[in-house]
């Protein structure tokens, strides 16, 4: 068992690079019992973990020890032990049964007759990837992914066998079902099995019901007391409407990616504007369209993305003035509207007190790829305001946070953690070329396609093969077959499988978040220690940074 290397994955992450399973769950189990300092969290994967911390000189400092850990002495008695009832009537055991060469009821024996061990989580919350003793049952996923996979399939892809938590997208071969709920926010460990633990299925003849999983996503309402006290309630929530705070780190393991709000840079001044905390719940609006009345007098703030304010009083008529990132009045009865933007995608509304929704695994941010935290705005939706806090100002007026160009933008990325899967090249063309967001992107990323026709093309050194899933940071610029890079930004996967080419800096992702469809962007490829230019694209200054 060794650390084999390590790899910058953007500024402030490092993804360690380990030689074999049982060495990933033993440096993953080390950092979870003791953190190093300014770390965030730890995601293990198939053959790495990703380290994730608050600023670059943690990491560099991480860098420096992480390769002393002595993998020998990592206590595993923290592993449990998971049984988990099927039954094997799936849609391809029979099929499985023919690739293997098993039949159907050798899968089933296959499948039961080996431990299987806990990997790392991903994809989505209580989905974990199990690996197992042999690789008898390693069969090629689906050539062409099912739209829906029913929550409580047993499936196989590649080398592991999964459980899928709720009904989702999937192309993995499915085996069986299992009335086990692997997600559950009422228990005290939402998931069932964690990393480490060791799974152990076992067959059943009888055909049951699905017990329904724990609810994921919350109604917005605030404690029961605070139901008909001050509130904002929603008139019209615009093309899409979230409560959004600063977000839930530290759960990667699990599955859940930190969400939160996409420009945490406009949500910050928000709540600064109307004196509250910075991690106070808001609400993130795409686009405009948003209409919130007031219940009870209140003060609020607008920032992020420049629309038009109006503010109307109960009867229709226009009330006060209000304008971009100052405070201002909202009164009792009174109506605010975001119009259209003239300049990015998305803005913050803050409240004096914060929205006080439930918190959810210790925020109250909204997660669109889990489901996790608050339902989605609709009209009539009441959003309870909390306390305004005692000793805090309202601020002043102050000046956009805003970086945003009228047509196009500059996006400063580091190279890696896998950019040596492309040729020369690729890295010519995403930092020679004017890439586009297209409409089809969202929270969990933004989507490119070039300005000419120059795809980014892999290193042909790499053949065909795909890489172990892994995990990535929000910023990463995963590149799929097409070539057309995706910008991960708050809602991402916490592990994905395409190699990832660069990370866009984190300093530049308040400006990665403002990005309209149609928009132009190019790439400026930094050192990650001081964030200057570099020379050239192909210079390999960054590659060696990569190394061992």
């Amino acid at each position: 068992m060794s650390l084999t290397g390590i790899r910058w994955a953007g500024p402030r992450a490092l993804l360690v690079e380990l030689s074999d399973l049982p060495s990933v769950l033993a440096f993953h189990s080390s950092l979870l019992a003791e953190p190093l300092p300014g770390q965030l969290d730890a995601v293990a994967a198939a053959a790495t973990v990703l380290l994730k911390f608050g600023t670059h000189a943690e990491a560099l400092a991480a860098r420096t020890v992480v390769g002393h850990v002595d993998l020998g002495t990592v206590p595993r008695d923290s592993s449990r032990d998971v049984t988990i009832e099927v039954v094997y009537d799936g849609k391809d055991v029979a099929e499985v049964g023919i690739l293997t060469g098993l039949g159907r009821d050798g899968v089933v024996a296959a499948h039961t007759g080996q431990l299987w061990t806990a990997a790392f989580g991903g994809f989505a919350p209580g989905f974990t990837y199990l690996l197992g003793e042999n690789h008898t049952l390693d069969v090629p996923r689906r050539s062409s992914p099912r739209t829906a996979v029913p929550a409580g399939s047993v499936a196989l892809g590649g080398t592991f066998s999964a459980v899928y938590p709720r009904q989702s997208p999937g192309g993995w071969q499915l085996i069986g079902r299992t009335t086990a709920v692997l997600w559950d926010l009422e228990r005290e460990s939402p998931a069932l099995v964690r990393p480490g633990d060791r799974v152990r299925y076992v067959a059943v003849r009888e055909a049951v019901a699905l017990t329904p999983a724990g609810r994921a996503v919350r109604e917005v309402t605030g404690p029961a007391s605070e139901v008909i006290g001050p509130a904002l309630v929603v008139d019209s929530p615009g093309l899409q409407s979230l409560v959004q705070d600063l977000g839930r780190p530290g759960l990667g393991d699990l599955g859940v990616s930190a969400a939160g709000a996409v420009d945490q840079q406009s949500t910050r001044q928000a709540n600064r504007l109307v004196g509250n905390e910075p991690g106070a719940a808001v609400v993130e609006t795409v686009l405009g369209g948003l209409s919130v009345r007031a219940v009870g007098d209140q003060v609020v703030a607008v920032t992020g993305a420049v629309v038009p304010l109006e503010t109307r009083d109960a009867s229709g008529t226009p009330a006060r003035r209000a304008a971009m990132c100052a405070p201002f009045a909202l009164l009792d009865g009174e109506t605010l509207s975001l119009g259209e933007p003239t300049l990015g995608a998305r803005s913050y509304l803050a409240v004096r007190g914060g929205i006080d929704v439930h918190p959810v695994l210790g925020s109250r941010s909204s997660d669109s790829m889990s489901g996790i935290g608050p339902a989605p705005l609709s009209a009539g939706t009441r959003l309870p305001v909390g306390k305004a806090p005692l000793y805090q100002m309202v601020g002043a007026p102050e000046e956009s946070t805003l970086r945003l160009g009228a047509v196009s933008s500059e996006l400063r990325i580091t190279l890696g953690p896998r950019d040596d899967w492309f040729d020369s090249r690729a890295l010519e063309a995403l930092t020679g070329e004017d890439w586009i967001t297209t409409e089809q992107s969202n929270r969990i990323g933004v989507r490119l396609r070039p300005g000419s026709n120059r795809a980014l093309e892999r290193n042909p050194d790499r053949g065909a093969g795909e890489l172990p899933s892994e995990g990535a940071v929000a910023g990463a610029l995963q590149v799929p077959p097409s070539g057309h890079p995706v910008l991960f930004l708050a809602d991402h996967p916490v592990t994905g499988g395409y190699p990832v080419i660069a990370v866009v800096v984190p300093e530049d992702l308040p400006t990665a978040a403002q990005l309209p469809p149609g928009h132009s962007v190019r790439f400026t490829i930094v050192d990650p220690a001081t964030l200057e230019p570099l020379e050239s694209a192909a210079t390999g200054a960054v590659t060696e940074g990569n190394q061992p």
